[in-house]
């Protein structure tokens, strides 16, 4: 199955997202990965997961080489990533895919999610390698961007050295404050070795960090508090560190094992001691964590979109199951609580597409300088790293349980779908830190006011008890927020469960309504207004679960083969007013 082809929904979301020229720069290659994903990476995923790295300490001559030995069928899925397709190179090289710039984030991302149905362990590395490099391309000397980005951003796997983020320590987990590894400044007339100066300042940095996710890659970005520097966050300062000096002698870093992981089993996650490793200064010294977060934030919505990719395969997985299978006289699909299950699936695919893709533009005008756009993604990655991530994890399960004893067997691909998405909740904050993150973005910034506005002037289709829903949402919210942001302890950060799901499934089913506004001024039939009022009713509606009623889940395999349903098919979605 060509992945992208078979994709009706992520189609339309392009056409519409990108201009006509982009979109036809843009369609090879998705086309290509399309195919790919459905088929050779697909089946080397299937045998990287079954064949996890191996940590190699010492040579035969008893030297440390901490070397990391992948199966074969891994570093063929690099090569696609980083070479053949360029995700990590993506957004900082002119000229790739036929772009005269830099590719833009909505293509980058849809690369992305179509990657994800096939193999998430790898996109770990590879949006590690492209963050890190937005982070240097923000705060370094022109000396680190100029030894380092070329390797960061090559295409060739011989020449090209991947990134990493070593944040995690034992002692504090999510408490990035709590970090112990300490950083000594190297006297400016010290004896260095050579190759190693680039116009920044030189420190030794020594501690542990406990989870490290590409263990074995060449770069990586490190907290460490400067001696003298006060306690917590503010205290820390931000630090570029080579896996080997420019002689290839290892620098002070040591993997002392790797961890035998749920999911992702492909990919090496490790502990490193850092034993006086020489590094690079990035940027101020006292606005490090406010510096790493750039990489953070960019990690999340990558999280988010892979995630989504995620539930998509195993929405497809799931169809075409109930397609093929019969049972009780007649196909899975055809029977009401399985036609239910795949609705319930449809919309939760659709819903986080629509945000993840806003989310997307909204980024690239933030890049561009606009400031509205940057309070925008100051709120909406967390929004969807807390929610979308979360909710994969139902809909895997969900896609597990519709293949019935199968998907439960590691020769198809639901089981590995449903260990690598519980991760998807872990990395970069589990979903409570990052609820904490949205209250953040609200109380400091006010970002909640940015984005309500936002979706208070969306585009609303022709359906008056939608348009209500979402208007009567949105006010309600924003009273909420004020409510939240005027408690104290405790109860401020008990509300936000609760305020962040619900201003999620806001932004889904009003950029749903938006699809459906688009598609129906088209001229193109309302499978959008299905979906959104369907999506809205379910999420924002105080009324009956939608998924209830018989006319509506009959509609499945018609929104799923994208017939031209006619606007008076969402009469089939019961909107309380």
């Amino acid at each position: 199955m060509n992945l992208y082809r078979e994709d009706r929904n992520l189609q339309f979301v392009l056409a519409r997202a990108l201009e006509a020229t982009q979109l036809a720069l843009a369609e090879p290659v998705l086309d290509e990965l399309g195919a790919a994903a459905g088929d050779d990476l697909d089946r080397l995923a299937a045998t990287a997961d079954r064949s996890p790295p191996v940590l190699r300490p010492f040579d035969r001559d008893g030297e440390r080489v901490d070397e990391i030995v992948h199966h074969p069928a891994y570093h063929d899925l690099e090569r696609a990533a980083f070479g053949r397709f360029a995700l990590a190179a993506a957004s900082h090289r002119p000229g790739l895919h036929g772009f005269a710039g830099a590719v833009p984030h909505v293509v980058k991302y849809a690369m992305t999610y179509l990657f994800a149905q096939a193999e998430f362990g790898v996109l770990c590395p590879v949006n590690m390698t492209d963050s890190l490099t937005r982070v240097l391309r923000r705060f370094a000397t022109p000396g680190l961007l100029a030894r380092y980005l070329p390797r960061l951003t090559t295409t060739d796997p011989a020449e090209l050295w991947q990134g990493a983020m070593f944040l995690t320590e034992r002692a504090g987990g999510s408490d990035v404050g709590a970090t112990e590894t300490v950083a000594c400044r190297v006297p400016p007339d010290a004896t260095l070795p050579d190759g190693l100066d680039a116009g920044a300042p030189i420190w030794r940095l020594s501690g542990a960090k406990w989870f490290c996710s590409n263990a074995g890659a060449e770069l990586a970005l490190v907290l460490a508090r400067p001696e003298g520097a006060p306690p917590g966050t503010r205290g820390l300062g931000l630090f570029l560190v080579t896996r080997h000096l420019p002689d290839g002698r290892l620098n002070g870093c040591r993997i002392e094992r790797l961890k035998d992981k749920l999911g992702t089993r492909d990919m090496a996650t490790g502990e490193v001691t850092l034993d006086g490793a020489l590094a690079h200064q990035v940027g101020d010294l006292d606005r490090g964590f406010v510096q790493m977060a750039v990489m953070i934030n960019a990690s999340r919505l990558s999280n988010a979109v892979r995630s989504a990719g995620m539930m998509r395969r195993g929405y497809v997985e799931a169809v075409a199951h109930g397609q093929a299978r019969s049972a009780f006289g007649q196909r899975l699909i055809d029977l009401p609580l399985q036609r239910r299950a795949l609705l319930a699936m449809l919309l939760d695919v659709e819903g986080a597409v629509a945000a993840i893709f806003e989310t997307a533009a909204v980024l690239e005008r933030a890049d561009a300088g606009d400031r509205d756009a940057e309070s925008l993604a100051r709120v909406l990655t967390p929004l969807l790293k807390a929610t979308v991530t979360r909710r994969a994890r139902h809909v895997t399960g969900e896609a597990m349980e519709a293949r019935g004893g199968d998907g439960y067997v590691e020769e198809w691909v639901q089981p590995r779908l449903l260990r690598d998405a519980h991760l998807g909740s872990i990395w970069e904050g589990t979903t409570n830190v990052v609820q904490l993150d949205v209250l953040r973005a609200m109380a400091r910034e006010g970002a909640h006011r940015a984005l309500l506005a936002r979706l208070s002037r969306a585009d609303r289709p022709p359906h008056e008890s939608l348009v209500r829903l979402l208007d009567r949402t949105c006010r309600r919210l924003e009273a909420r927020c004020d409510e939240v942001l005027a408690l104290e302890g405790p109860r401020r950060e008990l509300a936000m469960p609760g305020l962040a799901s619900v201003l999620y499934h806001l932004v889904a089913a009003t950029c749903l309504a938006e699809e459906a506004a688009h598609q129906l001024a088209a001229g193109e039939g309302g499978h959008k207004l299905v979906v959104a009022a369907a999506y809205s009713a379910r999420e924002l509606g105080r009324g009956d679960d939608p998924l209830d009623e018989p006319d509506l889940v009959a509609l499945l395999e018609p929104l799923e083969r994208w017939e031209r349903l006619p606007v008076e098919a969402a009469e089939a979605v019961r909107l309380a007013d």
